[in-house]
């Protein structure tokens, strides 16, 4: 293991900041130059959104049974069983529908993007599309930015009606709930400020895996041990930030919503 010193960690640390910044930024100004690849973008969204879509709809279906069944016997100790729908609904649509799908986001596709950007790197194929007169950033980071936020955000949706359903099948099978009491609870609960919440956290938290996926992978080194070692911190660093971020994004919507 390379030793370092503090100071030269410093700044290792403060010029991966800034370089990642530099990314993202480039990311977002790339939509208003031209050209735009628009298949690219459209294949992106279709291995990140339709290739997520059977792990989201397990994860939010298991997790909104599993909260359902976890939380009936505080609810029954005070005789309120029949606010189950609205517990599940006001936690999936609010907090863990977004949250969940994010991390497993993270998981399949910052993994993903960072080990075929980082071969890529270190392959010379970057440098080659310099040389060429494309630019990386716009030919492989913007069309991965742009399908990845906007298929999360529907991705989210799914998975909070999946959790809905998971929740629903535990209240009427296991818990002896009315369907109807269940969704009717469900629906009353739901507050316009629950949803903007809900469908906000998606397009930052799809902002946050794919840059940092791109980040990574552009800044491999070290032939196929370096793409390993890419692909996992940008998993790691991936869902630290969403789950930090989180944080400090709720207290924001909770106080412009208030």
């Amino acid at each position: 293991m390379e030793i370092i010193s503090p100071t030269e960690l410093l700044r290792r640390n403060v010029a991966a900041v800034q370089e990642y910044s530099f990314l993202a930024v480039k990311s977002l100004t790339n939509l208003f130059r031209r050209p735009r690849y628009f298949a690219d973008t459209i294949q992106q969204a279709d291995l990140i959104g339709v290739g997520s879509l059977p792990i989201v709809v397990l994860t939010g279906t298991f997790t909104g049974a599993v909260l359902a069944l976890n939380t009936s016997s505080t609810l029954q100790q005070f005789g309120a069983l029949s606010l189950t729908g609205e517990l599940v609904a006001v936690s999936m649509v609010r907090e863990l529908g977004p949250v969940l799908t994010s991390l497993m986001m993270s998981g399949r596709n910052a993994s993903g993007i960072a080990s075929e950007l980082g071969s890529m790197t270190v392959t010379e194929q970057i440098d080659a599309m310099r040389a060429l007169g494309t630019d990386p950033y716009k030919k492989l980071v913007t069309p991965r930015v742009v399908s990845t936020v906007c298929m999360l955000f529907f991705l989210t949706i799914i998975s909070d009606l999946v959790g809905l359903v998971g929740g629903w099948f535990t209240a009427v099978s296991l818990l002896g709930l009315d369907s109807s009491q269940y969704w009717n609870q469900a629906y009353q609960s739901l507050k316009f400020r629950d949803v903007i919440m809900g469908l906000s956290k998606p397009f930052v938290f799809g902002f946050i895996i794919s840059t940092v996926g791109c980040y990574y992978g552009l800044s491999t080194r070290g032939g196929t041990q370096g793409v390993g070692r890419s692909t996992t911190q940008a998993v790691v660093a991936s869902s630290v930030l969403i789950i930090a971020t989180d944080f400090f994004l709720t207290k924001l919507l909770l106080f412009l919503l208030s």
